[in-house]
């Protein structure tokens, strides 16, 4: 491709990446706008064991022009190229994103969590089409997605702790939610007590690197990456399991996801409850505008979307 169709991909990346760092919108979403949503999905399902390994193998020997040109050929067959300059945009944006949003949740927390609390009450309000109750089966699903959420985001997460290995799977099935239109992958996060960790420790690990304090850094470091590593685990093997129950079940898997976010809801719900301290007129509304705030970009997204089959 040429350098401005690289340019491109890298920006598409990056609106993929500011969307996942904001509970409520999703990642997916975006690549469905931007025409690559298809492409990204082919992608990843092209990548395998095998075909990594042999990769790596030919990486090894590259000293040979055999072995480069070998090399070169596995990694466009499996789209790499696309992925890593994708995965790049993402990155950065993420990056911008959580220490936005980092500022948001520690200066104005009811505000923020009222902003995202618009976002995930216009995104179920969006996917209403995709929500079906009309069944036994239906209702059953509808109910498990709720209360699942809503238990995990009480004060079961509070107990989940945030250990290496909450953080492993917290990466795992976040990361299987961003790729999906429609849901949030910081949704998820937010809903298992993870968000606010996450978003301080991109934090944390900009200013320590800014500030040239080496110390500083192997915290929050350590639980980015082991985050990627859960991510990447869930890319390659839980999101699969997504996209063919997608295929095999779709009504009932988008009504359980669906129904995740209305119980996921008790998440920003409580989070505006504990910031605020006094309740007046001028307070509520400040709140009620930024929920609506939050809504209005939603739906201004889902206009965008209209002619879109999801």
């Amino acid at each position: 491709m040429a350098d401005s169709e690289w340019l491109s991909v890298y920006l598409k990346g990056f609106a993929m990446g500011a969307a996942d760092a904001v509970p409520g919108v999703s990642g997916g979403t975006i690549a469905l706008i931007t025409g690559i949503y298809d492409r990204l999905v082919n992608a990843i399902a092209r990548i395998d064991v095998d075909g990594v390994l042999a990769l790596l193998q030919d990486l090894a020997g590259s000293y040979r022009a055999s072995n480069r040109r070998a090399a070169w050929t596995q990694a466009l067959e499996m789209d790499l190229p696309f992925l890593l300059v994708l995965a790049f945009g993402v990155l950065t944006a993420v990056i911008t994103a959580a220490n936005v949003i980092e500022i948001g949740v520690e200066e104005f927390p009811g505000l923020t969590y009222a902003f995202f609390f618009g976002l995930i009450v216009a995104s179920v309000y969006v996917l209403r089409d995709e929500f079906t109750v009309d069944s036994p089966r239906g209702i059953l699903v509808a109910i498990a997605g709720f209360l699942v959420a809503f238990v995990a985001s009480g004060s079961f997460q509070g107990s989940l702790g945030s250990g290496l290995p909450i953080v492993f799977v917290s990466g795992g099935i976040a990361i299987a939610a961003m790729v999906l239109p429609g849901i949030s992958g910081s949704l998820i996060l937010l809903t298992l007590g993870q968000y606010e960790l996450m978003v301080g420790s991109v934090g944390s690990l900009t200013d320590a690197v800014l500030a040239g304090a080496t110390a500083d850094v192997v915290a929050p470091l350590t639980i980015l990456v082991v985050f990627a590593f859960g991510a990447l685990v869930g890319i390659l093997s839980f999101a699969r399991v997504v996209s063919w129950a997608l295929t095999t079940y779709r009504v009932e898997t988008l009504t359980f996801l669906i129904a995740l976010m209305v119980g996921a809801l008790r998440a920003p719900g409580e989070e505006i409850l504990a910031a605020t301290s006094t309740w007046n007129p001028s307070i509520v509304l400040g709140l009620v505008a930024m929920a609506v705030v939050g809504g209005a970009a939603v739906v201004l997204l889902d206009s965008m979307t209209a002619g879109i089959d999801y």
